[in-house]
């Protein structure tokens, strides 16, 4: 069938038909109640205070040492390079990288104040 002869007389209704996008008996999609595992990892008041507090009695792997280091020499592209290698995920080197950044914007606050 020519699509343009379909368009011009409009849409079809539709029908239970065999073939095709639509196809198959017309149901009422059912509700369901999300699963838990949906929530994982989800960030609560909780969890960042306690993420935080270790954070303060641990402070910084070593490669994320580094990570801050290139930072401030303004090597941005090689600390994604560097982190990338290190995480393995091109995406959560990403984040690293601006949680890093956001690290030493608090850091350069905290000395100016």
């Amino acid at each position: 069938i020519c699509l343009i002869h379909f368009y011009k007389r409009g849409m079809a209704p539709r029908y239970e038909i065999c073939v095709g996008l639509e196809k198959g008996h017309k149901t009422t999609k059912n509700t369901l109640k999300t699963k838990p595992s949906k929530s994982k990892g989800k960030l609560t008041k909780h969890n960042k205070f306690v993420r935080d507090l270790i954070r303060e009695v641990v402070g910084f792997a070593p490669y994320e040492r580094r990570a801050q280091e290139l930072l401030r020499i303004g090597k941005e592209k090689r600390c994604l390079k560097f982190l990338k290698k290190r995480i393995g995920s091109f995406d959560l080197a990403k984040k690293k990288r601006e949680e890093m950044q956001a690290i030493l914007q608090a850091m350069r606050k905290k000395q100016a104040a």
